[in-house]
């Protein structure tokens, strides 16, 4: 960790309260000039510091400016023990977390952007990941779970998401079996998982959630513009929602990933869903079918009926799901 980290992590631990330049050079074994440059560099970056003399240096609360240091101290719990990577842009933070797993990083390694250049959801699809107003972020698993479960991880994930999202947005969030969350009727997050096959064992090597959450995000691209929306429409100026948010999330995500298969989130998974009882479309390659959602079951598949009464289990990798007049 380098000088300028380890300054912003004691601003960080002390957000909104002076810090003595003088203590703090002590602290670190430089001089106190070495201290003012690093403030300097600081505001350059865009940090609000504000020094005050024979107070010292104060980090304003309502700083919001991701980085490891900002979201450490909200961290609880196992979710302390997180290795951090936080990033400005990166092209995707699913396809560079897939990279470090192929390349061994340990479960709990989590890569956090402002910006994707290059988003990804489900079926290919691109997700719109503009700079500033989002959080995006990748978390890397090691499962012990079999493929025909693998389902779970995105279930308890979405669960873990908008328990955390409601936290913040005090509003309600519903999920959309089996990746999207929804506020005021308004698509807010897309989760995406992607894993690797143990082909010995049948189980996981690894799997990658990916979470996408529009924090403040507008101006939307046509084709999503009338069902995205974000989870508040500025950033509220009396702390710093995209650190605590990125804290709440792993938070939760520490809890429901110690033990997927007991299944324990999908009551609530199940409460929050707006599919159960409407009539939806299954979309198979070319083919659109008319069906009703009736439930979901232990292993997070969604319980369809079509219209000639026939019924099926559906997984994510399978179809697509529309609403009826809804996207």
């Amino acid at each position: 960790m380098d000088l300028k980290q380890r300054v912003l992590r004691i601003l960080e631990k002390n957000r909104g309260r002076n810090v003595n330049g003088a203590l703090m050079a002590e602290r670190l074994s430089v001089s106190r000039t070495a201290i003012w440059k690093i403030i300097k560099q600081l505001q350059d970056d865009g940090y609000k510091i504000n020094a005050v003399r024979n107070l010292g240096y104060c980090l304003e609360y309502s700083n919001d400016i991701l980085s490891a240091e900002s979201i450490a101290p909200y961290l609880l719990g196992k979710a302390r023990s997180f290795k951090l990577d936080v990033r400005k842009t990166v092209t995707s933070t699913n396809t560079l977390a897939k990279e470090m797993a192929v390349s061994g990083a340990s479960e709990g390694t989590v890569i956090i952007a402002c910006e994707q250049t290059e988003g990804r959801g489900r079926m290919g699809r691109s997700f719109y990941s503009p700079g500033s107003t989002g959080l995006y972020l990748s978390f890397i698993l090691r499962p012990k779970v079999d493929l025909n479960d693998s389902l779970l991880i995105t279930t308890s994930a979405a669960v873990a998401v908008a328990k955390a999202i409601e936290k913040l947005a005090n509003e309600d969030v519903k999920i959309k079996w089996v990746n999207d969350l929804y506020m005021n009727d308004r698509k807010v997050c897309g989760i995406l998982t992607e894993a690797s096959l143990n082909v010995e064992n049948g189980g996981l090597e690894y799997a990658v959630v990916g979470i996408g959450i529009n924090v403040t995000t507008k101006d939307f691209p046509d084709d999503i513009r009338d069902t995205a929306g974000a989870i508040f429409s500025n950033i509220p100026e009396n702390k710093p929602v995209k650190s605590i948010l990125a804290a709440e999330v792993l938070n939760n995500l520490s809890a429901s990933m110690d033990d997927l298969t007991n299944r324990s989130y999908l009551l609530e998974y199940k409460n929050r869903s707006f599919l159960i009882d409407k009539e939806i479309l299954v979309l198979k390659g070319n083919d659109v079918l008319p069906a009703k959602a009736l439930d979901i079951d232990d292993r997070a598949r969604l319980i369809v009926e079509y219209s000639d009464g026939t019924r099926e289990a559906l997984s994510s990798g399978e179809v697509s799901v529309r609403t009826i007049n809804a996207g």
